[in-house]
């Protein structure tokens, strides 16, 4: 399979609509190797998105980097609730962001 500088993981239903809308799109299945080095790929370019939407497309964008996430714990073997499970213990024991603290450095 010949692949372009342009490929880029989608997602499932993109073929489908691509077909709806009257083309056909070139796809294949990436390896699992392949699948893993494509999904960070994918959320490099979702949380880019993410930090170039104005606050009325934030949501959305905010939404396909969680989808992104997901799939990638998904793939490490981490199911949503387990994720859920280390993300509450991190905040209990180091905290969340909510006060709005930062950090300048040490004296």
């Amino acid at each position: 399979m010949r692949v372009d500088g342009n490929s880029k993981l989608v997602r499932d239903r993109i073929p489908e609509i691509i077909r709806s809308a009257g083309a056909e799109p070139v796809v294949y299945t990436a390896g699992l190797v392949e699948y893993r080095r494509r999904l960070r790929d994918k959320l490099g370019e979702e949380v880019t998105e993410f930090l170039a939407a104005d606050e009325t497309k934030a949501p959305e964008e905010l939404a396909d980097v969680l989808e992104v996430v997901q799939a990638l714990a998904t793939e490490l073997g981490i199911d949503p609730a387990q994720l859920e499970k280390i993300r509450a213990a991190k905040a209990r024991e180091r905290g969340g962001f909510a006060d709005r603290i930062i950090w300048t450095g040490n004296r």
